[in-house]
């Protein structure tokens, strides 16, 4: 057994298809197949339900799967920590986010950047499921989205809760010169506008139709999408009006649009920068980490 096996095997179970582990692990489909195979043989168990195509994980598989990707893990933890003592803090972080978080993200990587000029980011746009799974599968190094605080603390994750600020209606007053002001609105006035809203798998969306639909109310969904950039453009052309947590935007990219808070209860899940337990994060992750606390309990 070699880490290049259980590197091939995180890849499949990441691809979920062997041509693209094979793609993704730099190797032909017959070696990685053949490396895979002989894994097996050497572990004396059937890891992988082959057909003809790739069919899932046996029992066991799924098993050496959480093995290996804790090895795997380490393994680049190792390589990481090497490298910085070689070069200083360098390198690629991967970061998972949802859309839609009381926080600019941009400014908070501005932020790290500098302090690590060297540091690059790569973002991935995740539920907050599936940012929960990725963390645990150690498929990103950071996590920002909502989380069950009580949760964190069982898997023992280092967490940085991020502000609640609240929830604001976000619309261009050129098309809804009504909504000027600065005072609350409710959740009756903000059901009667038409709405630009994210799609409803984010938990963001789905924490706003439960609110609207304990207090017997319908929304108005004129635009409903996965992409933020479509959701302001929709608004700054007035097809609807749109709902973000406080801070989720920078308000000088849309100096045109305007902003009322809403007077809804708060989330149940808590919005936080997360890494794995002291000692089991990458070394940059760790150091990303420190630099983004500091920033945000500025």
């Amino acid at each position: 057994m070699d880490i290049k096996q259980l590197i091939y095997l995180c890849n499949l179970e990441r691809e979920r298809h062997f041509g693209r582990a094979a793609e993704a692990s730099f190797v032909s489909q017959p070696t990685l197949s053949m490396r895979l195979k002989n894994l097996e043989k050497e572990l004396g168990v059937a890891l992988i339900n082959r057909g003809n195509n790739f069919e899932g994980f046996t029992a066991e598989g799924e098993r050496v799967l959480a093995w290996a990707r804790e090895i795997v893990s380490v393994y680049q933890g190792l390589k990481l920590e090497v490298a910085s003592l070689k070069h200083g803090v360098n390198g690629t972080l991967v970061i998972g986010a949802v859309p839609q978080c009381s926080i600019t993200l941009a400014q908070l990587l501005k932020s790290v950047s500098a302090k690590f000029p060297q540091l690059d980011f790569r973002v991935s746009v995740l539920s907050a499921d599936q940012l929960l799974e990725a963390l645990t599968a150690h498929t990103v190094d950071i996590g920002i989205g909502f989380f069950e605080l009580q949760t964190l603390h069982e898997l023992h994750f280092q967490s940085q809760p991020l502000e609640d600020s609240g929830i604001d209606l976000l619309f261009h007053p050129q098309h809804f010169p009504q909504l000027v002001g600065d005072a609350p609105l409710t959740l009756h006035e903000v059901a009667a506008l038409p709405l630009c809203l994210a799609e409803p798998s984010r938990y963001f969306r789905r924490y706003i139709d439960q609110n609207f639909r304990e207090a017997g109310l319908t929304l108005h969904t004129r635009l409903e999408t996965s992409s933020l950039l479509q959701l302001v453009q929709g608004i700054f052309v007035g097809l609807g009006c749109g709902i973000f947590p406080r801070g989720n935007l920078l308000p000088e990219m849309t100096p045109q649009l305007q902003r009322r808070p809403i007077a809804i209860a708060p989330m149940s899940r808590h919005a936080a920068v997360v890494i794995a337990e002291p000692g089991r994060a990458t070394p940059l992750a760790q150091h990303f980490f420190d630099a983004a606390k500091s920033w945000l309990l500025q």
